[in-house]
């Protein structure tokens, strides 16, 4: 009997794999496209749904009426590559030796678009990347994490931006940034359904990070801001020499509010083609901040701190999603939520298993389903700058962290580049200084602020009742702080223990 079948067999095999595309396309039928916004240095308050004064974002705005509106939700790092590992590992940033901006994760972490791949999703990233090098080579380019195709930066960019086609020499594109981008989705999304697969996609906008720069017909609609607005002098990097320099806040605010508004309208774009494509119901549309609002752009923010703190004003952001297949009518949420969120949400809608090792996030679909009305486990921060002071070991060869994509900004360090190079270290010991830094724990109403060395100052505040974290309540629920403490604790020697790369063992 074996001997008859054996002559066949080869034949079977051909069939089966034949069928195998097939099979993947049938199953990615019915899953949803999925696209995730993330806009650069954007805080909480700067969108006219939020309440800004002067800002005119009317796409972020409706989708925020029509869709899911998350009011407290919270970038899980206080700065731009931090919150860009958390989102692309569900995993806190320092688990994966990412300090700060400009510090790379590592070769060994599972990307999200990886598994979205694997789910049968073609995956294409646009914009920003600032996890590592973007040229053909890195291993840590958008393409080693995971995705099919991308146009990509090394980390921000202005009006007519340089960018590196799936690891390229740098190319330049002529106009506004935000429109650029997705005119580069939208062909992508065309060439996924001609394939008839499902599409992931992320879109990481330039703006509105500094330096800041616009179209005269963006300009023109914040030309009449009061003269008593923004009356004073800011620090900010110069577009003409790459040097800091000084300038009136109101004309800096001019600018970067312009620049949101072309972000906004690209979206808008993106809305508009994937409803003329038939494809919008059945699309999830996640737009958030990656961090609170810059220093000198913090002007009417209701949050205590700005950029690079863990309080409220440098994590909290704007986010809101549309899904009409699954999100029918519009909800507003209160429930905590987090940008590391966004990798067990997006597993688990793909019909994929999360890695096996300490992931930071949680599933938000039964919040989608008006389910969750509280959030299970705390959120907590911590970032890396006294970590990153720390000498070690690079993780890989400096050559292969080096980047090609031009900034406006000058490097640090008086280099004279326009381009910027990536870090990351090995930490094989945990140290009792390892555990230093500001660091915040946030439950469904606490949250303990922990900041300083070795006598670390503690703060407690009820963010519910007290969002601008004016009052200090430690003294009056010392039993509250304690335990949060320890909690903070705990999740800490998780996260170095990670950082050894015991993780990947």
């Amino acid at each position: 009997m074996r001997s008859k079948l054996l002559p066949w067999l080869p034949a079977l095999l051909g069939l089966f794999l034949a069928t195998v595309p097939l099979m993947v396309r049938a199953a990615g039928a019915n899953q949803p496209n999925i696209i995730l916004l993330l806009g650069d240095d954007h805080g909480w308050d700067e969108t006219a749904y939020n309440g800004h004064p002067y800002l005119k974002t009317p796409v972020l705005d409706q989708m925020a009426k029509t869709g899911l509106r998350l009011n407290r939700f919270y970038s899980g790092g206080s700065s731009c590559s931090p919150t860009r590992a958390t989102i692309m590992t569900g995993r806190h940033h320092l688990r994966s030796g990412v300090y700060t901006p400009g510090w790379s994760t590592r070769p060994e972490e599972i990307g999200l678009a990886s598994i979205m791949r694997q789910a049968g999703y073609a995956t294409g990233h646009f914009g920003k990347w600032h996890l590592g090098a973007v040229k053909a080579g890195s291993p840590l380019n958008p393409g080693a994490l995971g995705y099919d195709t991308w146009l990509g930066h090394d980390n921000f960019f202005e009006l007519n931006p340089t960018f590196s086609r799936n690891g390229g020499p740098p190319e330049k594109f002529q106009g506004e940034s935000s429109e650029i981008l997705v005119a580069e989705a939208i062909r992508f999304i065309a060439q996924a359904k001609r394939e008839g697969k499902p599409f992931f996609i992320t879109i990481w906008y330039g703006s509105p990070h500094e330096p800041y720069s616009a179209l005269p017909k963006d300009l023109a609609v914040y030309d009449n801001l009061p003269a008593d607005f923004g009356n004073k002098q800011v620090a900010l990097t110069s577009n003409e020499t790459g040097k800091v320099i000084r300038r009136q806040q109101r004309d800096v605010l001019r600018e970067r509010f312009a620049e949101i508004t072309a972000m906004d309208r690209s979206i808008g774009q993106l809305r508009d083609y994937l409803s003329q494509q038939q494809v919008r119901d059945n699309t999830l549309l996640w737009y958030s901040g990656d961090n609170g609002t810059p220093e000198e752009a913090v002007a009417t923010v209701p949050f205590r701190g700005w950029k690079a703190d863990v309080y409220e004003g440098g994590i909290r952001v704007p986010a809101v999603l549309e899904w009409p297949a699954r999100i029918p009518r519009p909800v507003t949420s209160d429930v905590n939520t987090v940008t590391t969120d966004m990798f067990n949400t997006l597993c688990e809608i793909a019909g994929q298993p999360v890695p096996a090792r300490p992931l930071d996030g949680i599933s938000l679909l039964p919040l989608f389903d008006g389910k969750m009305k509280s959030r299970p486990q705390p959120i907590a921060f911590w970032n890396g700058d006294l970590l990153a002071r720390q000498k070690g070991e690079p993780y890989l060869d400096p050559e292969l962290q080096r980047g090609t994509t031009p900034v406006v900004k000058l490097a640090p360090g008086g280099s004279g580049l326009f381009t910027r190079d990536f870090l990351n270290n090995r930490h094989p010991e945990i140290k009792p200084a390892d555990f230093n830094g500001a660091r915040a724990l946030l439950d469904n109403q606490y949250k303990l602020v922990v900041d300083g060395e070795d006598k670390p100052s503690k703060e407690l505040f009820d963010v519910r009742a007290d969002p601008a974290e004016k009052k200090n309540i430690i003294a009056d629920h010392p039993e509250v702080a304690a335990r949060m403490e320890q909690q903070l604790r705990a999740w800490q020697e998780s996260v170095l223990k990670s950082l050894t790369g015991a993780d990947y063992k």
